[in-house]
């Protein structure tokens, strides 16, 4: 394991008699400790007696991912067959998105700030009386957010449908993902997927004309998938960690970038090597494993100022330093399969960082690490009031 062994966070009492606790990613096991628990020496790091490989300096992580012709996708976003044997400018069927533009984000900020305040407002009066679950709120906003920056010329009730459709597949994605075997084809899980993934490509192949997109179908649900889900993650890990430290004065920016780096939820991301390559002067065969980890550079001395002994701590203000930069432990990725909606996500998580830092927000239940699909906080309940109130 890593050596901080303290957790996480103690969340401060505002009425509980004791303080609520957030596990802590340097004391949690399975893959997350084998990651975070990897030798920290500069060197390729085996996690077991034949792989994968863990990148463990800035230096690999970046050819891992800015190598095309050297590093390729293992598989699709369904777990499907391996692809290591592609071939051609896009090998893996991954396709290469563009940025989206000022304009998009920005209509992706007014439709967040506005089905948020909707969610806040119903929240409020709700039998809970201001208590809500930070995954299950964020779907909605980020999912319509998201479509709708996506999606320019969208009418709101097509950008509705296929955000809604969106959230399907991610559901029906879930337990595909968390099998620690491939199901099969013909499993019931497998079935529940493909038919949710079948009405949403319908869906979008209905909107897309009217949209001025040409991409097909299938690759669109992919970009939205993934652009829907991570920021949903993002946002309510944001949430959790400014609940458990109410201390008040932090930049919004500032808050973002902790929390992804604290908690990214692209926390490991993989690549296969397509032929012969060499990296960190080790000889890596084809077909070989090799992961890179937002996570582990974000626990860099190298790369984040502060305390070098005390990183897994959630602290906002070390950014006030204005000798690293943000972001250089890649949690949007790196190269030309970078998150193209890193404008995006970065402007929702800072919206949503802006309305929690103007209000108290209060931890309702200790909150664990979900290493099922990324690592979500569970649960991710809150209660939350105005100053003013």
């Amino acid at each position: 394991m890593a050596s901080e062994a303290a957790p996480l966070i103690d969340g401060h009492d505002h009425g509980h008699a004791c303080p609520v606790e957030v596990e802590s990613a340097e004391t949690t096991d399975g893959r997350l400790g084998a990651v975070l628990g990897a030798p920290r020496n500069g060197e390729l790091a085996p996690l077991g007696v034949h792989g994968p490989w863990l990148a463990t300096s800035l230096v690999q992580a970046k050819q891992v991912l800015t190598d095309a012709a050297g590093f390729d996708f293992p598989s699709t976003v369904t777990r499907g067959s391996d692809m290591s044997g592609s071939a051609g400018d896009t090998r893996s069927g991954h396709h290469v998105f563009a940025p989206l533009t000022p304009t998009q984000v920005g209509h992706g900020s007014s439709t967040f700030l506005t089905q948020w305040h909707e969610v806040v407002a119903a929240a409020r009066t709700s039998p809970d009386g201001g208590v809500i679950d930070a995954m299950q709120a964020l779907r909605r906003p980020m999912a319509r957010a998201t479509c709708g920056a996506a999606l320019p010329g969208c009418s709101p009730g097509d950008r509705d449908l296929v955000a809604d459709n969106v959230l399907g597949w991610i559901d029906a994605l879930g337990p595909v993902i968390s099998r620690r075997r491939d199901p099969g084809r013909w499993s019931r899980i497998r079935r529940h997927e493909a038919r949710a993934r079948h009405e949403l490509e319908d869906t979008l192949a209905r909107v897309l004309p009217g949209c001025g997109i040409n991409d097909a179908a299938h690759v669109v649900a992919t970009f939205l998938a993934a652009g829907v889900q991570v920021p949903i993650a993002a946002g309510a890990w944001l949430l959790v960690l400014l609940a458990a430290h109410p201390e008040r004065g932090f930049e919004p920016e500032h808050v973002v970038w902790e929390s992804l780096r604290v908690a990214p939820p692209t926390w490991i991301t993989a690549r296969i090597t397509t032929g012969p390559v060499t990296l960190a002067g080790r000889q890596l065969a084809p077909g070989e494993l090799v992961l890179v980890s937002p996570l582990l550079l974000g626990r860099s001395s190298e790369l984040v100022p502060g305390d070098s002994s005390a990183l897994g701590a959630f602290e906002p203000d070390r950014w006030r330093c204005e000798d690293v930069r943000p972001g250089a432990w890649l949690p949007f990725g790196a190269g030309a399969h970078a998150c193209p909606g890193r404008t995006l996500g970065f402007r929702l998580l800072r919206d949503l960082a802006t309305w929690a830092l103007e209000h108290e927000l209060t931890l309702t239940e200790p909150v664990k690490i979900d290493q099922s699909r990324g690592i979500l906080p569970s649960p991710a309940r809150l209660g939350f009031t105005s100053p003013t109130q």
